[in-house]
């Protein structure tokens, strides 16, 4: 079920709200203007809505931001980022969210796989009441067979051992309330994966299947590499296994030195006890290393999302202890 707003909350999404659409770029010059157009045909058909649209170009070589400041010049509702340098698609999508100043904002590539035209529908479901609004992929035309199979093996491996939900089959185009943006920027974390800090963050979610598209023009940016160092960071980010594996390591191998003694009624040799010890002090390491990480990462360790105060409004700010929204989201007597 969606989320209950405040009135605040209800009129600001009435007297027409703004929605932002942030783009990362990176060479996509072939591209942009069609992916401009196209855009620009559905946030105008927004009923009752203001629009704007962030593009961030991320290093690009081939012209994109000659291209963007064209776009620019000739529309005002579009705002540009330029980063020094390649950062990546994870910080240039961050560096969107922190520019936009939408109550809502869209996150979509630029190479028109994911169809702008699926905006209306997360607009609509937004208006409903969901915070955040995600594109299921439940097809990936124009992508190899590796990359699609590979891309099915992460997405359920990353669900089996992460410490809390994460969405099947989701990548970044998605919906998110102003809220919502306002905490995953409020994050210290400078190694985010926003796929799963969207998940972390826990704000009600639903989802919109559609079928991924080839590219328009051009080729992948998202080499071999790029894939590999995205799905470290997820599974890092997301999960607390990998420091635990030495000490299951150690633990199965301690259990099945002591099986196999038992059955051949004589003790094994002292090198297969000393690696099974040594596994399991590693994993206690791990464990005092994964509270380091955590510390050090500098996440809240709970988003406040709703608040009963009795008659008394209560300001929401941001503490030591936690994350909470903005202050109008506080209403008294009245659950969010």
């Amino acid at each position: 079920m969606p989320a209950t707003r405040t009135p605040a909350q209800l009129t600001a999404v009435a007297a027409r709200p703004l929605v932002s659409v942030v783009v990362p770029c990176f060479d996509e010059a072939a591209v942009i203007g069609e992916t401009h157009r196209r855009l620009r045909a559905v946030l105008r058909g927004l009923p009752e809505c203001e629009y704007e649209v962030v593009y961030v170009d991320d290093g690009s070589r081939d012209g994109t931001w000659d291209r963007l400041t064209a776009l620019a010049a000739a529309d005002a509702r579009v705002r540009l980022v330029r980063l020094t340098r390649n950062f990546g698609h994870q910080p240039a999508v961050l560096a969107g969210l922190r520019e936009a100043a939408g109550d809502a904002v869209v996150t979509i590539d630029a190479d028109l796989q994911d169809p702008p035209g699926l905006i209306a529908d997360m607009v609509e479901r937004w208006r409903a009441g969901w915070p955040v609004v995600s594109a299921r992929r439940t097809g990936r035309e124009g992508e190899s067979r590796f990359k699609t199979g590979t891309a099915h093996v992460f997405y359920r491996l990353l669900a089996a051992v992460s410490d809390h939900p994460v969405k099947l089959d989701t990548g970044d185009f998605r919906l998110l309330d102003r809220e919502v943006v306002r905490t995953l920027t409020l994050l210290p974390e400078s190694e985010l994966y926003l796929r799963g800090s969207v998940c972390w963050a826990g704000f009600p979610e639903t989802s919109l299947e559609y079928g991924r598209g080839p590219r328009l023009a051009g080729r992948t940016k998202y080499t071999l590499r790029k894939m590999a160092g995205l799905s470290r960071r997820g599974l890092l980010a997301c999960s607390s296994a990998p420091a635990r594996v030495p000490a299951a390591v150690g633990l199965a191998w301690l259990g099945g030195t002591a099986v196999t003694s038992a059955v051949r009624r004589r003790p094994l040799p002292l090198a297969a006890w000393t690696f099974g010890c040594e596994a399991v002090l590693l994993g206690v390491l791990g464990e005092y290393l994964l509270l380091v990480h955590r510390e050090v990462r500098g996440r809240p360790p709970y988003v406040v999302r709703q608040r009963w105060a009795a008659g008394v409004p209560a300001p929401a700010e941001l503490t030591a202890a936690g994350m909470a929204g903005p202050r109008e989201a506080w209403t008294a007597g009245s659950p969010r």
